[in-house]
């Protein structure tokens, strides 16, 4: 779907209010924020080591297991519309730890529009709702493939897949064991190269 350039004028914002996609890109905020069902909520502050280590892990392991194929890595910041959902409106963008987007006609210069093939999110503990129930419903509901919630307290990865666009849970993986993706079977990432340097 191709996007309108915002006009120069800025959004001001209304806690009732509900707002779209050409709303948030004219926000001029100083934190990051998102947009869940046209309702702006914002995100946690600057990630700690822990998350940064974590998102480092990842890049390696995903970044090179990606690298030259039609599939694609993006780290965050990167903007994620989630539509159509239910409300057939353009108004949820997220912006996930990482994904992987497989369908190139999604991509445009704004980010990824419509629901990436792999989502991964990292808890935090300012977070834990966010990315368990809402985000985690957002995704479902969009149609993402497979979803990873990685969880730095217990060093576990909680893997889903969607069927039917409902996500089933596998085991979650523990160190010693490596991640194995459904969607992508060849992709299998051990558990204690994500958590290096986790302590």
């Amino acid at each position: 779907m191709k996007v309108k350039e915002p006009v120069t004028e800025y959004v001001k914002l209304d806690k009732e209010g509900s707002y779209t996609y050409l709303d948030y890109l004219r926000f001029q905020f100083k934190e990051r924020v998102e947009l869940f069902r046209g309702k702006v909520v914002k995100m946690s502050p600057a990630p700690n080591r822990i998350h940064q280590t974590i998102m480092s892990n990842l890049g390696r392991e995903l970044g090179n297991f990606f690298y030259k194929k039609s599939c694609q890595y993006f780290p965050s910041p990167f903007d994620v519309r989630l539509f159509p959902l239910k409300s057939g409106k353009d108004n949820t963008v997220v912006q996930p730890d990482a994904c992987v987007v497989c369908d190139e006609k999604k991509l445009d210069k704004h980010g990824c529009a419509g629901a990436p093939d792999l989502v991964i999110e990292i808890l935090a503990p300012g977070n834990l709702r966010k990315e368990l129930d809402i985000k985690f419903r957002l995704y479902e509901e969009a149609g993402v493939k497979e979803y990873w919630i990685v969880e730095p307290a217990n060093k576990t990865i909680l893997l889903y897949r969607s069927l039917d666009k409902t996500f089933i849970a596998s085991k979650p993986f523990v160190e010693g064991e490596d991640v194995e993706s459904i969607l992508f079977p060849v992709l299998k990432v051990p558990v204690t190269e994500i958590f290096l340097n986790v302590k």
